[in-house]
């Protein structure tokens, strides 16, 4: 019997493997082939990151958001180069048979518009639903009926080799077709120049669709993806690419976190059960007190923290656990309000260096430092942050605990892969039955691709984005690319990790407390309270507390204090 197949994982350091750079790790990958396979994530890739100059990228992590970008506007340049040739043919036939074929891309401007009116909701309201149901269908029925027609006089049908235009042979007709374009007479030759220009359109939808398909299973594939050098996508690249590139590139994984005041962890996911903690600092008599620092109960934490990386593994059986590749670093968030220019921003390392040593220990509100753990699980697309924040003040300690969950990406974005083998293996008769659905609706997609092109351009001539101040990120691309919810183990992983995580928080917070000559009792009570049970401790033994949200304890003894010094039931 064959051995099991396990997919191919990313080993920890000490396992003898690098980890994948994040310009190559698979969340990059997704994303990358999402802005081929959804015109809107990739509208608002470019908005965010091309056209607004003056914002700082939100953090980018486990990907390089550069790399996104580059193929979001190679994404756009080839649909804006097939659009064109589709709308190239309409006018072309449109003049060749005197307005015949701009009927049929009048009707399909209404199939193109149906979406829009609807909106992206799942359940849109009546007033949306109905005029929409009503473009659909008009422009379905006017489609088939006008090539109906179109069929039947290019073979012959009526008592003359002219049909004036909405009507067939003699009769007259009032229907969809007559509703657009001028008074005109279509003969046998205008109606076969018509066919041929769907046919054609038909042949430019298909070569569109198949040189998308062949970059997903090419350049875009798992294998190819990590060697950016022969990147198609970075070779056209503009000056302006080029800058906002380099700007993107200097901040997205920076220690230093340029943020906005209402969008603090902007990039980092959805807040995760964000606790904070406060208790006060009782002297254990039986103990010699020595001053308690932030930094020192960071540094109490910080070795806890690492021990998570280390496993039993065997050379036989190696630990596959992304807790073996947990990273830790101290992050300090400084507001950009105040900046002149984008370049500003201080990431020099001294720079960085001067304000960790100030705010670690200032517990100030608009410049806060944070210790950063992070788990990046399933290729970098499931990340877990969990920021941790201590601070001594009026013999208090605080501590605030803020953890945060980047879901994976897209669904549709995952299929990317498997759409495009399909289309690479479908036959012949299958991509044209592809390319044909489509066609009645291409002249109005096309005219919207540039419409949307069109508002970009003028946006960037008259924004002045270029001279405004500095922003914060306004939103993550990887967020805008995350999937709604993640799978059962997924979500176990995201338990998981945090269990792990605070659970040494926990108990170095505890530590540090007890090395200082502080009692720890209260500590371990309300740190079950807050969490509710989430957060297991160590060693909680002696200890009298409750798990749960209508739990109560109490302890039918004076508590005494234990040799080291927690409270304790007699």
């Amino acid at each position: 019997m064959s051995a099991a197949h396990v997919p191919q994982q990313t080993q920890p350091a000490h396992a003898a493997a690098t980890a994948t750079p994040p310009y190559a790790s698979e969340a990059t990958r997704l994303l990358s082939a999402g802005t081929y396979v959804d015109a809107a994530y990739r509208d608002r890739v470019i908005d965010e990151l091309y056209l607004n100059e003056q914002r700082i990228v939100a953090p980018s992590l486990g990907f390089d958001a550069a790399r996104v970008l580059a193929h979001a506007l190679r994404a756009r340049r080839l649909e804006l180069a097939w659009g064109g040739a589709v709308l190239g043919l309409w006018v072309v036939g449109a003049a060749l048979t005197e307005g015949w074929a701009a009927v049929f891309a009048g009707l399909g401007l209404l199939l193109a518009l149906a979406p829009l009116v609807r909106g992206r909701s799942e359940n849109p309201p009546l007033y949306r639903r109905v005029p929409a149901w009503l473009l659909r269908w008009y422009g379905r029925t006017g489609l088939a009926l006008l090539l109906i027609f179109t069929v039947m006089i290019a073979f012959g049908a009526g008592d003359d080799s002219t049909m004036p235009l909405g009507t067939p042979s003699d009769a007259s007709f009032s229907g969809p077709a007559g509703a657009f374009g001028p008074s005109a007479s279509v003969d046998a030759v205008q109606a076969w120049i018509a066919l041929a220009v769907l046919a054609l359109i038909a042949v430019c939808l298909a070569a569109h669709r198949g040189q998308v398909a062949r970059s997903l299973a090419a350049e875009l594939s798992s294998d190819r993806f990590p060697d950016a050098a022969g990147d198609p996508a970075h070779q056209v690249e503009s000056e302006r690419f080029r800058r906002m590139a380099a700007r993107i590139r200097t901040e997205q994984h920076q220690s230093l976190v340029m943020y906005h005041e209402a969008r603090p962890f902007c990039g980092a996911g959805i807040a995760y059960d964000t606790w904070v903690l406060a208790v006060e600092l009782r002297p254990d008599g039986m103990k010699e007190q020595r001053p308690l620092s932030n930094r020192a109960v960071l540094e109490t934490v910080r070795p806890l923290l690492e021990q998570l990386r280390e496993s039993a593994a065997t050379a036989e059986y190696p630990v596959r656990d992304r807790l073996c590749r947990l990273e830790i670093d101290e992050c300090v968030f400084l507001p950009v309000e105040g900046l002149l220019r984008r370049e500003d921003a201080p990431y020099h390392p001294q720079a960085f260096e001067d304000h960790r040593a100030r705010a670690v220990e200032e517990g100030a509100e608009k410049r806060r430092h944070f210790l950063r753990v992070r788990i990046g699980g399933w290729g970098e697309e499931l990340v877990v942050s969990v920021f941790v924040r201590v601070h001594t003040q009026g013999r208090m300690l605080m501590l605030e605990v803020a953890p945060h969950v980047l879901a994976p990406v897209h669904e549709a974005f995952k299929e990317a892969d498997r759409t495009a083998h399909r289309y690479n293996r479908n036959n012949l008769l299958g991509k044209a039955a592809d390319a044909l659905s489509r066609v009645p609706r291409s002249s109005g997609v096309a005219l919207l691709d540039f419409g949307r092109v069109a508002v970009f351009g003028w946006r960037m001539l008259t924004a002045g984005n270029a001279g405004a101040l500095p922003e914060g990120p306004a939103l993550s691309v990887r967020e805008l690319g995350a999937a709604p919810s993640a799978s059962l183990f997924q979500a176990m992983d995201v338990d998981r990790y945090l269990r792990a995580v605070q659970d040494r928080i926990a108990h170095g917070v505890r530590t540090a407390l007890a090395d200082a000559g502080y009692l720890t009792g209260e500590f371990v009570q309300k740190i079950v309270n807050v969490s509710n049970g989430g957060v297991n401790i160590d060693s909680v033994a002696g200890s009298t507390f409750a798990v749960g949200s209508h739990a109560t304890a109490s302890s039918g003894t004076v508590p005494q204090k234990g040799a080291d010094g927690d409270e304790r039931s007699a």
